[in-house]
């Protein structure tokens, strides 16, 4: 596995910078490998990380474990917190870890003379024992995993709206398959203008100017 300031370099790539939380996320990337036994960050499918914040810290967790939304194998549970739950898509295994609650208390002994808070936390966070930065509990999801990751290729379209569902997010309801938006309502409501009204004027007033080598 690539080192702690390995990891954190790739986190900070999207960021310019380090943060106390990017650095939380990569030592609980780093410490699920050791739980699982898995080689990370990983190349296939197997482990699926809920984040339960997005920002630096879910970037973080991104870098040591590889596991992105893009792949599927993290989902945003937005719980304000910074906390996560790993699952081995194998074995069933699922762990929560979060900080200990007295976290920047401890953080103290490890880094001091500091010129902020806020140097004492990032620093310290990155030696701390995993022990003293870290709490870990055995957890089981409420919900089918296998469902969550779905079948490749599935796709079907909504009987009242028309569009596309893939992942398998469709809902049956009174013989009917809905998406969600249609089927509990969705989270935005529709103007009265619709993409064909609107698009063709807002492409219109931002296209360049170009002119032919006649200066037409």
């Amino acid at each position: 596995m690539p080192t702690l300031e390995e990891l954190l370099a790739r986190s900070a790539a999207d960021h310019n910078h380090v943060c106390p939380r990017q650095v939380l996320g990569v030592r609980m990337g780093m410490l699920v490998a050791k739980l699982f036994d898995l080689p990370l960050p990983q190349t296939d499918k197997r482990l699926l990380a809920i984040v339960e914040t997005d920002g630096c810290f879910a970037d973080g967790v991104a870098a040591a474990t590889g596991c992105t939304v893009g792949h599927r194998t993290m989902r945003v549970v937005d719980y304000g917190k910074i906390a996560v739950t790993f699952i081995d898509t194998k074995t069933g295994l699922a762990y929560r870890v979060r900080p200990r609650l007295d976290v920047r208390q401890r953080a103290e002994a490890y880094a001091q003379n500091e010129r902020s808070r806020w140097h004492t936390m990032l620093n310290a966070y990155k030696v701390m024992p995993d022990e003293a930065l870290l709490e870990v509990q055995a957890v089981q999801p409420k919900f089918d995993v296998g469902a969550l990751m779905s079948r490749a290729g599935v796709r079907v379209n909504c009987d009242a709206c028309g569009e596309e569902i893939i992942n398998e997010r469709e809902v049956n309801q009174n013989g009917r398959v809905l998406c969600r938006a249609c089927a509990a309502g969705a989270y935005y409501s529709a103007n009265a203008d619709t993409l064909d009204e609107v698009l063709p004027v807002v492409i219109l007033d931002n296209l360049p100017h170009f002119t032919n080598e006649q200066g037409e």
